[in-house]
C-alpha cells in the first residue's frame, strides 16, 4: 500500500485509538531524509468554532471555564466544535447561544486555522458576530462556565501581556483588530472596537 505524503512515504497505516471525539492513526514511514519512522496524527471528528462576539459598546463577551487536559482555567472567545459535515454556521450559532446565551443578527466568517498542524489535522472557523440578543446559556454537562465582557482593546491587551493565552482566541482578537485598523470591517464597529 506504498504512497506519498509530499516528501514523506508511507508504507502502513492504523487506527491505534478511537472515541467520540477523535481518531488517533500512525503511520509506517519513510523520512523525508530517507530513514524510517512512525508518525502519529490525531484527527478530531468535529470542526473546531470560534465566535468573537461583538457588543454595540464595544465590548466583547469571554467565557470562562477550567480546560481538563491543561488543568487550568481559562478564559477565551465562545468556542466549540461542530461536527464535520455540518454548516460551520450553524455550529457556532450553537455554540454561541450554549456558551453565553447570546444570539446574533449578523455573522462574518473572519479566519480560518491549522490547529496545531504538527501532530493534528484540526482546522478551525472563526466569526466575527454582533447584532447581539441576551438570552439563557444552555452549557454542556462537560462545561462549567463564567463570562465576563470587557472591552475589545482590553481583552487584545490581555492576549498580548499573555494574561489569555488560548490560541483560537488570541488569533481572533488579532484578525479582528487587524481588520478593524484596515478599515475592512463597518465603520461604526470599527470605531467602537478601536476606542475605549
Amino acid at each position: 500500500m506504498t504512497k506519498t505524503r509530499g516528501p514523506w512515504t508511507i508504507h502502513d497505516e492504523r487506527t491505534v485509538f478511537e472515541s467520540p471525539w477523535m481518531q488517533v492513526r500512525e503511520f509506517d514511514v519513510t523520512r523525508p531524509d530517507g530513514k524510517p519512522g512512525v508518525y502519529g496524527v490525531m484527527s478530531p471528528r468535529n470542526l473546531a468554532l470560534a465566535i468573537l462576539p461583538v457588543h454595540a459598546d464595544g465590548t466583547i463577551t469571554l467565557v470562562g471555564q477550567h480546560r481538563f487536559p491543561l488543568d487550568r482555567y481559562s478564559w477565551e472567545i465562545p468556542e466549540g466544535g461542530g461536527p464535520l459535515g455540518e454548516d460551520a454556521m450553524d455550529g457556532a450559532r450553537r455554540e454561541l447561544k450554549e456558551e453565553t446565551g447570546l444570539a446574533a443578527d449578523h455573522w462574518h466568517e473572519i479566519l480560518q486555522l491549522d490547529l496545531s498542524n504538527s501532530i493534528t489535522d484540526e482546522r478551525a472557523i472563526g466569526y466575527l458576530a454582533t447584532g447581539l440578543h441576551p438570552g439563557e446559556p444552555e452549557p454542556e454537562g462537560t462545561e462549567v462556565l463564567l463570562t465576563r465582557s470587557p472591552h475589545f482593546l482590553d481583552a487584545l491587551d490581555e492576549a498580548m501581556s499573555g494574561q489569555i493565552t488560548d490560541a483560537l482566541t488570541v488569533a481572533m482578537l488579532l484578525r479582528a483588530y487587524y481588520m478593524a485598523q484596515q478599515g475592512l470591517l463597518a465603520a461604526g464597529l470599527a470605531d467602537v472596537m478601536l476606542r475605549r
